[in-house]
C-alpha cells in the first residue's frame, strides 16, 4: 500500500520539466534536441535567425528594463501593466485617471506618445571574445590589457554601425571570459493604445504580489511607429505604424498541464556563481538592511496614497518601484534559508577545491575559493555600507533624488559661457517642473523622518550625516522642509533663474543640498573606492571560478549570468509543491477574482462593471470549456526584465505575457530549484477578454493572428 501511494503521489505531481538557464539564442542549436524531446515543434532556425525573419524579430527590449512582443503587422505591442506603468501614470490626472479608469485609443490619432521611451530591436548577436583579446598577452600589465580590449571593442562596434542605422555593444559574459556583440535597431516613437484598469492590471497589489494563486491582468498595449520608409525615427505626428519583420501568432487553444513553454526576453541580473561567504552576508546583512530601508519609505507612501486620490496617482508609480524589491527580497532570503544555500554552496566548492588539487594543470584554481571567501570578510562592511547609504538617498526623501540634478553643479559653473548657463537653466527648469508634478512636501518630510531614523539605526550612529545627529531627525527635518528650495517648487525655479558661476556657495547654504552632499561625499570619498576595489577584485577572481566550472565539469550544464541580453529558456506549464503541505496547481481562473474581492481587502478592490461581467461569465470565445483562465505558471528559469516577455507554446504562438515569479521563487537570481521555481503569467486570453468583452476594443483584438481550436 505504501509503494502505490507513492506512485500516487509521484504521478498527481507530474513529470517536471523545470530547466535552469538562460540561454543565448545564438548558440539555440546546441539545445535543439533536448528541447524537441520537451515537445518543441519549431526548429532553432525559427527561434534565431539572422538571414531571415524569425522569433527573435518580434521579441522587443522594452524602455531597457522589461520585454515586449510584437503582435500585429500594424507594430502593435503587449507589454505588462507595471512596464508601461510608469507611461499611463505620467498621462493620468484627476480628471483623466486612466490609473483608476484605464485607457483606450479608438483611432491611431487617440494613440499617445511617451517621450523618453524605447524599444529595440535585436538585429544579431555574435560572439566575439577572439577579436576582443586580440594583441592582448600575458606580458602586458592589466592596465594594457584593458587598454587594448577598449581599442579592439571601438573597432568592433564602428564596423557593425558603419552604413547601418543600428546600435552595437559589446557585453561581457561569464565575468569577461566571454563577449557578445549586440547589435539592435532602436525606436523612439512608442504610443500608449490601451491599459485596463488597476482593479485589472494591479489586481490584489501588493498583498498578491510575487504570490501563487495569481489573478493579475498584468498587461498593457503599446504600439511602435516609424517612418515612411519603416526606419526608426523621433516622434512624428506623420510617422506610419511600423511593419515589423515577424510578429506572434496567438494561441487561442486549450492548454494542457504538462505542456511545452519557452520565454523569451531581456532577463536583468542574475548571480548563480557567489560563493557561500556571499550568499551569508545576503541573507544576514545586506538584503535585511534594504528591507528595512523600504519598509519605513513604504508605510509612509501606502498611508498617503490611501488618505487621496490625488496623492494616489502622484505617488503610485514610485510606490511599485519601492514596493517591488522589497517583497522580493523577503522572499528571496526566505527561499535560500529554506534551501539551505550556504551548506549548498560550501558542499559544491569543496568538490570545486578537491576537483582543482586532482591534477597539476587544475593547481591555479585551487585557492579561488578560499580568496574570495577572504575578500568577503574583508569587505562585507563596505558593502553593508554602500547598500544602507545608496537606499536612503535613491529610495529616502524624494528631495535627494532632485539633489541629484545639482551635483556637478560647481564644475560646470567653472567656466559657463553665456549661452551654456541659458541651456542649463532651461534644462533644470524642465527637471523642476517634472518633478513637482507628482511630489508632496507633506508625505516627502515624513518619508524623511521614517528613512533617517532607519538609517541611523542600521549604521549605528556611525559615518553618517552630522547635520542630522547634532540636530535629531525630527528637528533636521523641520528645518529642511521649512527652509530648502528642494522641497518647494517656487524657491527652486528662482533659485535656477538665478543660476551664475558664484551659485554653488549659495547652493551649499541650503540645508536639503548641505545634507544630500554629506552623504553623497561619505559615499563617494569613503565608502566607493573600497567597494570598487573589492568588486574588481571579486570579479576577476570570479572570472577564474567560472572558467575552471567549464573545464573541470565539462560535462555540467553551464550558462552565463544574465545581464540584460536576449536570452530564452525553456520548460513546461506546470505546478509545484514548494513548501510541505502545499500544493500550487498549475492556473487560475476568474472565479478566483471573485473570491478574493469578497474577503474586503481593498487590493482586490473591483470596478462595478468588470464584476457584473465576471458575475455573469460572459467569457464568449476566450473560455475553456466552462471558465476563464486568468494566469498559469510555467517551470522557465526567469527573473526581473522578463517582465512583459512572451510565454510561447510549441510551434511558435503566444500563451501569454511573463510577469512574476512565486515567492518561493525569487532566490532563482542566486540558486534555481527545478522543484520549487516558478514563472507566472497572464493567460492571452484574458488578456483578449478584458479588452474586448470589457473594454470594448476588440478592434484591436481584430489586428491579431489568432490560431482558434
Amino acid at each position: 500500500m505504501k509503494k502505490l501511494a507513492l506512485i500516487v503521489f509521484v504521478f498527481s505531481l507530474g513529470f517536471t520539466w523545470a530547466e535552469e538557464g538562460m540561454l543565448i539564442p545564438s548558440v539555440i542549436q546546441a539545445f535543439e534536441s533536448d528541447m524537441k524531446a520537451r515537445g518543441m515543434k519549431l526548429s532553432a532556425q525559427d527561434i534565431y535567425d539572422v538571414n531571415n525573419a524569425s522569433l527573435k524579430d518580434a521579441i522587443l527590449h522594452f524602455g531597457g528594463g522589461c520585454t515586449a512582443e510584437l503582435v500585429s503587422d500594424r507594430g502593435l505591442l503587449l507589454t505588462n501593466h507595471h512596464c508601461g506603468f510608469g507611461q499611463i501614470q505620467s498621462h493620468s490626472s484627476l480628471e483623466k485617471d486612466y490609473l483608476k479608469n484605464g485607457f483606450w485609443a479608438k483611432t491611431y490619432a487617440d494613440e499617445l506618445p511617451n517621450p523618453g521611451l524605447y524599444v529595440a530591436r535585436m538585429v544579431r548577436i555574435e560572439d566575439v571574445t577572439k577579436d576582443m583579446n586580440f594583441g592582448v598577452n600575458d606580458g602586458m600589465t592589466v592596465a594594457e590589457q584593458m587598454a587594448q580590449i577598449k581599442k579592439n571593442s571601438e573597432k568592433l562596434i564602428e564596423d557593425a554601425e558603419r552604413g547601418t542605422n543600428f546600435k552595437a555593444e559589446i557585453k561581457p559574459f561569464n565575468y569577461g571570459n566571454d563577449f557578445y556583440l549586440i547589435v539592435k535597431e532602436v525606436f523612439n516613437d512608442v504610443r500608449l493604445v490601451g491599459a485596463p484598469p488597476s482593479a485589472v492590471g494591479k489586481f490584489g497589489g501588493d498583498t498578491d504580489n510575487w504570490v501563487w494563486p495569481r489573478h493579475t491582468g498584468d498587461f498593457s498595449v503599446f504600439r511602435v511607429y516609424a517612418g515612411k520608409d519603416n526606419k526608426p525615427a523621433e516622434y512624428n505626428e506623420n510617422n506610419q505604424p511600423y511593419k515589423p519583420l515577424h510578429f506572434l501568432p496567438v494561441s487561442m487553444l486549450p492548454r494542457k498541464k504538462g505542456e511545452f513553454t519557452m520565454v523569451y526576453g531581456f532577463p536583468g541580473t542574475t548571480e548563480q556563481h557567489l560563493v557561500s561567504a556571499q550568499i551569508k552576508h545576503i541573507i544576514e546583512n545586506e538584503r535585511p538592511a534594504r528591507i528595512a530601508m523600504r519598509e519605513s519609505s513604504l508605510s509612509v507612501i501606502d498611508a498617503g496614497m490611501r488618505s487621496s486620490d490625488e496623492l494616489r496617482i502622484k505617488y503610485a508609480a514610485k510606490q511599485a518601484r519601492i514596493a517591488n524589491a522589497y517583497k522580493k527580497w523577503i522572499g528571496q532570503v526566505d527561499g535560500l534559508i529554506s534551501l539551505g544555500a550556504v551548506d549548498v554552496k560550501e558542499a559544491y566548492e569543496k568538490k570545486y577545491v578537491s576537483m582543482a588539487n586532482s591534477k597539476p594543470e587544475w593547481k591555479k584554481y585551487g585557492r579561488i575559493v578560499e580568496q574570495m571567501k577572504t575578500l568577503v570578510e574583508e569587505n562585507k562592511d563596505y558593502d553593508f555600507r554602500y547598500a544602507v547609504n545608496t537606499e536612503y538617498l535613491g529610495i529616502g526623501a524624494e528631495i535627494f533624488r532632485l539633489a541629484r540634478s545639482f551635483t556637478r553643479l560647481e564644475m560646470e559653473l567653472e567656466k559657463i559661457t553665456k549661452e551654456d548657463l541659458e541651456e542649463k537653466k532651461a534644462s533644470l527648469t524642465s527637471t523642476i517642473e517634472a518633478f513637482f508634478k507628482d511630489y508632496d512636501a507633506g508625505v516627502d518630510k515624513d518619508i524623511f523622518i521614517k528613512t533617517s531614523e532607519t538609517y541611523l539605526e542600521l549604521l549605528d550612529g556611525k559615518n553618517v550625516a552630522g547635520f542630522i545627529q547634532k540636530n535629531g531627525v525630527q528637528k533636521a527635518a523641520e528645518i529642511i522642509y521649512a527652509k530648502s528650495f528642494l522641497a518647494n517648487k517656487e524657491k527652486a525655479l528662482s533659485f535656477v533663474s538665478k543660476l551664475n558661476e558664484k551659485s554653488f556657495k549659495k547652493l551649499m547654504k541650503d540645508p536639503g543640498m548641505a545634507l544630500y552632499f554629506e552623504v553623497y561625499n561619505e559615499v563617494v570619498d569613503n565608502i566607493l573606492p573600497a567597494y570598487r576595489v573589492y568588486m574588481g577584485s571579486l570579479n576577476n577572481l570570479l572570472k577564474d571560478y567560472v572558467a575552471g566550472k567549464y573545464e573541470m565539469f565539462p560535462n555540467d550544464k553551464h550558462w552565463a549570468d544574465a545581464n540584460g541580453t536576449m536570452r530564452i529558456t525553456y520548460g513546461a506549464l506546470e505546478g509545484s509543491a514548494p513548501t510541505d503541505g502545499m500544493m500550487y496547481t498549475e492556473h487560475t481562473t476568474a472565479d478566483g477574482i471573485l473570491a478574493k474581492n469578497r474577503t474586503g481587502n481593498p487590493d482586490f478592490e473591483l470596478l462595478p462593471e468588470l464584476k457584473e461581467k465576471l458575475e455573469k461569465r460572459e467569457y464568449g470565445p476566450y473560455a475553456q470549456g466552462d471558465d476563464l483562465w486568468v494566469c498559469f505558471t510555467g517551470s522557465n528559469h526567469t527573473t526581473g526584465g522578463n517582465s512583459g516577455s512572451p510565454v510561447i507554446d510549441a510551434e511558435g504562438r503566444l500563451m501569454g505575457l511573463n510577469f512574476d515569479r512565486s515567492w518561493e521563487s525569487t532566490m532563482s537570481d542566486y540558486m534555481f530549484d527545478p522543484s520549487r521555481c516558478r514563472n507566472i503569467v497572464v493567460d492571452i486570453r484574458y488578456v483578449l477578454w478584458v479588452m474586448d468583452t470589457y473594454s470594448g476594443a476588440g478592434h484591436l483584438v481584430e489586428e491579431m493572428q489568432l490560431v482558434n481550436p
